[in-house]
């Protein structure tokens, strides 16, 4: 760990401070934070940043009771920035949405990157925009019985492969099987938020486990 003392302001006395989704590791803002409001969002695990506009400190979430509770902050090798891991309680932005940088400039196609939001969004879309040819969209209209069915097939899948010990194809089968369960998740109404939180608080309480176990 450093110093507080290490870390560089600049000449106004700021420092930049980028925000990300623990969970995620979405980008969600970019503020700045001077020696006070560094402090108090140590004291409170609650970021709290320098409004340059307003010359004054503001607690992120005291009006909208959308509130970032700190995960960690770790300075760059200049130590003239911050990076902090948040979870936070609601949108990021002012304008309501997740994160503040919600508008594309360019993206290279043929390097997009996978992620989970993104496969969920695509299998949204062909439940809300039936598309013909779609194998997502031919379960969606089968319905649920059908989506189980494969889930269950999927699962056994998984098992043989892992039973056989062909890494090769278990890693395609539980991508298999990680597919039509977002699937069903997408049809029941659960999102990958509702399965980050149900897995946090599991973490938090095998962690306060773990804990009693060390005192004992």
């Amino acid at each position: 760990m450093i110093d507080r003392s290490e870390l560089k302001y600049d000449s106004n006395g700021l420092i930049p401070a980028i925000v990300i989704d623990d969970f995620t590791g979405d980008v969600l803002m970019m503020a700045y934070m001077n020696e006070e409001s560094l402090g108090i969002s140590i004291e409170k695990n609650l970021t709290c940043f320098y409004s340059r506009s307003r010359g004054e400190l503001w607690l992120k979430g005291e009006t909208s009771g959308n509130y970032q509770h700190i995960i960690s902050i770790t300075a760059d090798c200049d130590r003239d920035t911050l990076l902090i891991r948040v979870r936070p309680d609601g949108p990021a932005c002012h304008l309501g949405t997740k994160s503040c940088f919600e508008y594309p400039l360019y993206d290279n196609e043929s390097e997009t990157a996978f992620s989970y939001e993104g496969l969920m969004e695509l299998i949204k879309g062909r439940k809300t925009d039936m598309k013909e040819g779609s194998y997502t969209s031919y379960l969606f209209e089968k319905g649920l019985d059908k989506i189980l069915k494969k889930v269950g097939e999927e699962s056994t899948e998984v098992i043989i492969a892992a039973k056989d010990s062909d890494k090769k194809e278990t890693i395609y089968e539980i991508a298999d099987l990680a597919y039509h369960v977002m699937v069903l998740m997408v049809e029941a109404g659960i999102s990958l938020d509702d399965i980050r939180n149900e897995l946090a608080a599991r973490h938090v309480i095998d962690k306060k486990i773990k804990q009693e176990k060390m005192t004992t």
